[in-house]
């Protein structure tokens, strides 16, 4: 296997300036994708997991304020920032009304404002969720067809040194048209993962999407079963 790797890599230090540009790049993208990876991973994850405890504790809690408090420590739970953003609201409304020494209502002064201020921040979370993944659906892409040009660059100049030398052996072209098969190689390395956690990525933000919304569909019954006088 030794042997192997040491003759990849002499393949890839006697290739032409544009197909070793190629890899370079391609090597890029891999490296920072997978960077992305990791990092888009430990989010997702940790949104998830405090998102299920703010859930948890908001219908163990009966009191609003209590359940205010502890969103504090959950940083990275969008549903607990939706919650904020309506408890929020929700008491400027109250406060208003208390001085116009009227009931919360359903109307555009009321519990619509506080419709309005959770999906606001619940595009707000959803837009943090998303970010960095527009590299990973670039990466998975891009990279093939970048390694394809480079393939294609390196077989071009294969044939053209055939030509230059006379002659007709395979060998002759042959090591040429390993060098330009590795920037394929490398450009499928770098989509495939990519691919694949964009997939997964977007589905876990699906789910955390649903959450966000069948969350606030909740707190805004509460909101009108509890706070709207008839």
């Amino acid at each position: 296997m030794g042997m192997q790797q040491q003759g990849i890599l002499d393949l890839v230090l006697g290739a032409g300036p544009v197909v070793q540009l190629v890899l370079y790049l391609l090597i890029l993208f891999s490296v920072v994708s997978w960077g992305v990876i990791l990092f888009k991973y430990r989010h997702v994850r940790e949104a998830k997991v405090q998102s299920a405890r703010f859930i948890e504790i908001f219908w163990e809690s009966r009191n609003l304020a209590s359940i205010h408090e502890a969103s504090q420590e959950l940083e990275a739970s969008p549903v607990a920032h939706v919650f904020v953003a309506g408890y929020e609201e929700l008491l400027r409304v109250s406060r208003r009304n208390v001085v116009e020494q009227e009931g919360l209502t359903t109307d555009l002064s009321g519990v619509d404002n506080v419709a309005r201020a959770m999906k606001r921040a619940a595009n707000v979370e959803l837009t943090k969720l998303e970010q960095t993944l527009t590299f990973l659906a670039t990466t998975s892409g891009s990279t093939p067809f970048i390694g394809l040009f480079g393939t294609v660059w390196g077989i071009m100049n294969a044939f053209r040194g055939l030509s230059v030398t006379r002659s007709s052996t395979i060998q002759a072209v042959a090591p040429g048209i390993a060098e330009a098969l590795i920037a394929t190689a490398a450009g499928l390395v770098a989509a495939i993962p990519a691919l694949i956690a964009y997939n997964h990525f977007l589905q876990e933000i699906r789910v955390l999407t649903t959450d966000m919304e069948n969350f606030t569909q909740e707190f805004l019954n509460i909101a009108e079963r509890h706070f709207t006088k008839k």
